[in-house]
């Protein structure tokens, strides 16, 4: 019997459906084969409609896909699923949600159809230790993962599974808690943290939308800061971007988009290679950085 099969099989179950379903998926998690440790990525994901553009951000997405295994599933962290305590998608079809507005229709009217993975939302969820982890089924791809997974794998063939940002949590607590993920690295699991690390939508200077490696002076400055700690291996300081001066104060005005990048760094081992790519200012006050490891 193939996978969709599977668990097409576990919906027709009567009674008893939620334990025998949960049941049959503890056996499909213990059937994930180890695998040679996979990358981590931290993705700028900008504007939704890098989605459908073809840019320098566009390729710098598709050039490192080309340069990682391909991933048996995706564990995505987006800025856009901000949440009260912590979930993960766990149903078998994410829908794609558009949530945005004020675009062209063309935007709307992509879709990305990627399966989801109950079994890796069930791992997921039993490797989180420090908290309880609930199983959506109501969530589905938002544009902070499928603008730019779709640039990674167009096919639409790898499996993605979200995880949320509790929104009442401290950076620290982000970054240890993804710690815990970290054997899925061993089994295939390509960990992307999606968002922006200078993100002040407040003061984008729209005259200037498409001007690259245009920045204000304190995004100039708080990138500066940030790259140097994530070159040098120094995460510490990150923890605490608010004590890291007014730039950083300006750069992260609210911590959603910034957070997706503790997710990536907690999950570094210490002797893995950090790279930078995208690593553009763009309108005043939003960077693209992204971040490649291993």
């Amino acid at each position: 019997m193939n996978r969709n099969a599977f668990f097409k099989s576990l919906a027709l179950i009567p009674f008893g459906g939620i334990i025998m379903k949960l049941n049959a998926l503890q056996k499909e998690v213990e059937k994930l084969p180890n695998s040679p440790l996979m990358p981590l990525l931290f993705l700028g994901h900008g504007s939704p409609m890098n989605a459908i553009e073809d840019n320098q951000f566009v390729q710098g997405f598709k050039h490192i896909a080309k340069t990682i295994p391909k991933p048996n599933a995706i564990l995505c962290i987006s800025a856009h699923w901000y949440t009260k305590g912590t979930y993960v998608t766990a149903m078998e079809h994410p829908k794609t949600i558009h949530d945005f507005g004020g675009f062209p229709k063309a935007l709307f009217d992509v879709e990305y159809p990627a399966p989801g993975s109950p079994s890796l939302a069930l791992e997921t969820k039993q490797l989180i230790k420090n908290t309880e982890v609930g199983l959506d089924q109501h969530w589905g791809l938002d544009h902070g993962a499928w603008s730019v997974i779709k640039h990674l794998y167009p096919n639409a063939d790898i499996p993605v599974v979200q995880l949320s940002i509790d929104y009442s949590q401290p950076a620290e607590y982000h970054y240890n808690l993804s710690k815990q993920l970290a054997s899925l690295r061993k089994k295939g699991i390509l960990i992307i943290g999606s968002g922006n690390i200078v993100h002040n939508l407040g003061l984008v200077d729209f005259a200037n939308i498409n001007n690259v490696d245009y920045g204000f002076d304190w995004a100039i400055e708080a990138r500066e800061k940030v790259n140097y700690q994530l070159l040098n291996g120094d995460f510490n300081p990150l923890l605490q971007y608010e004590k890291m001066g007014k730039a950083l104060q300006y750069a992260v005005p609210t911590p959603d988009h910034y957070l997706p990048l503790l997710y990536t760094l907690g999950l570094k081992n210490k002797n893995e290679s950090l790279s930078l790519f995208n690593d553009h200012l763009l309108a005043g006050s939003l960077s693209m950085t992204s971040v490649h490891i291993g």
